[in-house]
């Protein structure tokens, strides 16, 4: 009796770990499928993007990635007419674009992440694609066009004999990793106001007008009486503008710049409108 006990109790052991095994391969079958379903829905996203932000063709999107350039030609060349000098430095291109990069990054993120969720609306019937989903694609996509625009102007700085390359590199990575953090943050702020309410699309493209201008892109804030300098302190995108600034000029901002403070603040603000979207889910799903 004993011995056939003991048959029992392996055949019972065998069987129950022949259980856990499938059911574990079962879970990571089902992991690896959801994974493969929701790389295929950012791909899709991603390419619908490249498509359909300008003229319905995949080859418009190129100029996503010109106009950023654009903007600061026109601003050099604004100080050029104009016979201004950069406020640091010899070269007013360098000091322009120690501004343009980390206030552009940030604010194409910030806007187009809202326009994608805005343009991505229809798809949200199909219960595979989330606002998630549209927001993330927005962010890879336009990483990657901002990583880009950032190697065209070191190309083109170098072509033109200017030296782009920062004093301080990890400094410089760090600015713009932050200035990515912001807008990713806004951005998803932006997403979820402007599906609940379609207008804060058009007063956030107002508003990034009057940031380009008073966020310190062709201006220093540390060189700014007060009250101003002290309001400006308070501005996340001027801080890592100023952070982008410090990595390439020694002793600017030293008194102005608060890294943990740009830190804290996107990391808040992705926090907040998480948060946000998870309450208003509902409320959004219905205006579907």
């Amino acid at each position: 009796m004993r011995e056939s006990d003991a048959i029992v109790d392996s055949d019972i052991a065998e069987t129950e770990w022949t259980r856990a095994m499938y059911a574990e391969l079962n879970a990571t079958s089902e992991f690896k499928e959801a994974f493969r379903r929701q790389r295929h829905v950012l791909l899709a996203l991603m390419l619908r993007n490249i498509r359909t932000r300008f003229f319905g063709h995949g080859f418009g999107y190129l100029i996503a990635i010109a106009w950023p350039l654009l903007h600061s030609v026109i601003i050099i060349i604004l100080f050029s007419l104009n016979g201004r000098m950069a406020p640091v430095g010899e070269s007013t291109m360098l000091f322009v674009a120690t501004g343009a990069v980390p206030f552009q990054v940030q604010a194409y993120l910030s806007t187009f992440m809202m326009t994608s969720v805005l343009q991505s609306r229809p798809l949200f019937a199909f219960p595979e694609v989330k606002v998630l989903d549209a927001l993330i694609a927005s962010i890879v996509l336009e990483i990657l066009s901002s990583c880009t625009v950032v190697l065209l102007i070191l190309l083109i700085g170098w072509a033109s004999g200017e030296n782009m390359m920062p004093r301080d590199i990890e400094q410089a990575a760090c600015a713009y990793g932050a200035a990515i953090l912001l807008g990713v943050g806004v951005g998803f702020f932006n997403g979820t106001m402007a599906l609940a309410v379609p207008i804060w699309a058009m007063i956030f493209s107002l508003f990034r007008i009057l940031l380009w201008a008073a966020s310190g892109t062709v201006f220093l804030p540390d060189n700014l009486p007060e009250p101003y300098r002290t309001m400006q302190s308070y501005n996340p995108i001027a801080q890592s503008i100023e952070w982008m600034r410090f990595a390439y000029y020694d002793g600017v901002g030293a008194g102005f710049l608060d890294r943990a403070y740009v830190l804290e603040f996107g990391v808040t603000t992705i926090f907040v409108s998480l948060l946000l979207e998870r309450m208003t889910r509902g409320h959004l799903l219905a205006l579907r």
